[in-house]
């Protein structure tokens, strides 16, 4: 029998996991936990979350999901600063899709003692 493991990667259920701040339950405690849940809403096609979750300064006006994107991992890569003791950081992470893969440095800040990603550079 295998562990469950949420769409983030984490083990787990999706509930105890990412669940939880896609439903307000909880902040994300470091940014990388923050890319994995915005990852996770990239999974579900919950654009409430992901734009509830981006900088005022950089946050679109709407988000609209591709509804045939299916998202198959997420690997973290690197990390800098983004802890409980961090207002900045970044993740590194490659996350792949059917048919490719996205790779980018995303840089995060605490907004009102929250993390909030504000953008990110595309890598090769």
């Amino acid at each position: 029998m295998t562990t469950p493991s949420c769409t983030c990667g984490r083990p787990g259920t999706y509930g105890d996991c990412c669940g939880r701040y896609h439903s307000g339950g909880a902040a994300a405690p470091t940014a990388e936990a923050l890319m994995r849940s915005r990852y996770s809403a990239f999974v579900k096609g919950d654009a409430g979350y992901l734009l509830r979750t981006w900088h005022p300064r950089t946050r679109p006006g709407r988000l609209d999901l591709d509804p045939g994107m299916r998202w198959t991992g997420l690997e973290i890569l690197d990390t800098s600063d983004g802890s409980a003791f961090h207002t900045t950081g970044t993740v590194t992470f490659r996350a792949s899709y059917r048919g490719g893969s996205l790779h980018e440095r995303s840089r995060f800040e605490r907004v009102g003692g929250a993390w909030v990603y504000v953008d990110g550079d595309i890598l090769d």
